[in-house]
C-alpha cells in the first residue's frame, strides 16, 4: 500500500538551515491552499494506505479548522484503518493546550517535533521560535494528553556546538520517554542563510572529528536506552521505526500533495510539484497536476537501491539486486563492496550486504563505490 505525503509550506519564519519548499505568507492562504490539496486528492487518491504523513514546513501553524478541513478532505477520498500510521510535524512553539485538543479531534497518532538542539544560544543562531524549555513543556503537554508516539528531532555539528552538549542533550530526550530520535548532521545547503552566513565567515562547519565523535555519542546512548538503529539518522523503541519514513528507503510507492511535494510510483516514475503557491492553486482550480514527471533509467534505479537500502539496518538484498538488475549489476556490487567486507565496513550476511558499525562512519564513501 501507498503511502501519502502532505505538504504544508507555511512558517512563521524560516530557519537558517533550511531548504526545503516553505513560505511565509499570511494564514489566509491556508484554507484554498488546503482546499487545492483535496483537488490533488480526487486526481490521485489511491484505494487504500498504510501511512498519512503532514510535514512542511509548519504544520502545526494550521488553523484549527483548516486542519479539520484537511483531515475531512483526505477521508472523503481515501479510507484510514484504525492501523494507519498518521503523523503531523509540530514546532515546539504551537504545541499548547488549544492545540492539542484540535489534535484529539484528528487521526493523529504519531507526532515528529524538531527540537534541534537545547542551547538557547544555539537556537537563535538558528532563528528558531522555541526555546529549550518550550520543548521540554511541548513533550510534556503532548505525553499528558495520551500521545505515546513522539520523535523527536536533533542536529549534530552545529554553530557553536560542543561534544558534552551534543551528548546532554541526547541524554535529556531519552530520559523524557520518548520512543523515536532522530538525528542529523548539518548541512551547509546551497542558497539557504547558513550557507551565506559561511561564505561571510559568520560560521564555519564543524570539525570533521566533533561530527564523528557526536555520531558515536549517539550510538552508545540510544544503544544503552533499548533504541534500534533502523536507519543510519533515525532510532525507535522496538515497534516504534517510523512506517512513513521507512517507505521511502525500502522504494514503497508514496504520493506527495501540495506545492513542492515529490511522488513515486515504486517503479521508475518520480513527479514533483511546482514550488509555487499560486500556481499550484490555479492549476488544481482547473483540474490539472501540476507537476512534472522524471523516469529513472536502470543506472538510477540500481543506484538508489544501494544507497537507501545500505542506509538501514536490514542492508541490501543481494539477492534482490540479481533479480531486479542481473548478473551484471550484481557482479559489479560484491566487486565494489568486497573492499570493504574485507576491511570490515561491510558485512555480507547470506545474501545480505550491511554496514557494520565502523563502516557507518564513511557510509558516504562506501555507497560512493558501489554506485554506478
Amino acid at each position: 500500500m501507498a503511502g501519502i505525503y502532505v505538504h504544508i509550506p507555511f512558517c512563521r519564519s524560516r530557519c537558517i538551515y533550511c531548504d526545503f519548499f516553505s513560505t511565509t505568507l499570511p494564514p489566509t492562504w491556508q484554507e484554498p491552499y488546503v482546499e487545492a490539496i483535496g483537488r490533488e486528492l480526487e486526481l490521485r487518491a489511491p484505494k487504500a494506505i498504510s501511512s498519512l504523513y503532514i510535514g512542511g514546513g509548519t504544520p502545526s501553524l494550521l488553523a484549527p479548522e483548516v486542519l479539520h478541513r484537511l483531515f475531512s478532505l483526505i477521508e472523503r477520498h481515501v479510507p484510514l484503518a484504525p492501523d494507519t500510521e498518521v503523523t503531523i510535524e509540530a514546532n515546539p512553539d504551537d504545541v499548547t493546550p488549544t492545540w492539542i485538543e484540535t489534535l484529539r479531534e484528528t487521526p493523529v497518532n504519531r507526532i515528529s517535533m524538531g527540537v534541534q538542539s537545547l542551547d538557547d544560544n544555539i537556537l537563535r543562531t538558528l532563528r528558531r521560535r522555541h526555546t529549550a524549555d518550550k520543548a521540554r513543556q511541548a513533550v510534556s503537554l503532548i505525553q499528558e494528553a495520551g500521545y505515546v508516539n513522539l520523535s523527536l528531532d536533533l542536529i549534530y555539528g552545529l554553530p557553536g556546538q560542543t561534544l558534552q552538549q551534543f551528548s546532554h542533550d541526547v541524554r535529556e530526550l531519552l530520559s523524557l520517554g520518548i520512543p523515536h530520535l532522530s538525528a542529523y548532521a548539518l548541512q551547509f545547503e546551497p542558497d539557504t542563510p547558513l550557507s551565506q552566513m559561511k561564505e561571510r565567515g559568520e560560521v564555519g562547519e564543524a570539525d570533521e572529528e566533533l561530527s564523528l565523535a557526536c555520531y558515536e555519542s549517539l550510538l552508545d546512548l540510544t544503544a544503552k536506552a533499548g533504541f534500534e538503529h533502523y536507519e543510519i539518522s533515525n532510532f525507535a523503541l522496538p515497534g516504534f521505526r517510523s512506517r512513513h519514513n521507512s517507505s521511502y528507503w525500502t522504494g514503497v510507492p508514496y504520493i506527495g500533495l501540495g506545492a513542492g511535494a515529490h511522488s513515486y510510483d515504486g517503479v521508475s516514475t518520480r513527479s514533483y510539484n511546482v514550488e509555487d503557491i499560486s500556481r499550484y492553486i490555479q492549476s488544481l482550480s482547473h483540474g490539472t497536476l501540476p507537476s512534472y514527471a522524471e523516469h529513472l533509467s536502470e543506472e538510477e534505479l540500481y543506484n538508489e537501491r544501494v544507497m537507501l537500502s545500505l542506509r538501514t539496518s536490514e542492508g541490501l538484498s543481494l539477492s534482490s539486486l540479481l533479480r531486479d538488475f542481473g548478473p551484471q549489476r550484481h557482479a559489479y556490487c560484491l566487486r565494489m563492496a568486497q573492499p570493504h567486507i574485507l576491511g570490515g565496513r561491510l558485512k555480507k550476511t547470506g545474501e545480505t550486504l550491511c554496514l557494520t558499525r565502523s563502516g557507518l562512519f564513511v557510509s558516504d564513501d562506501i555507497i560512493s563505490d558501489m554506485i554506478i
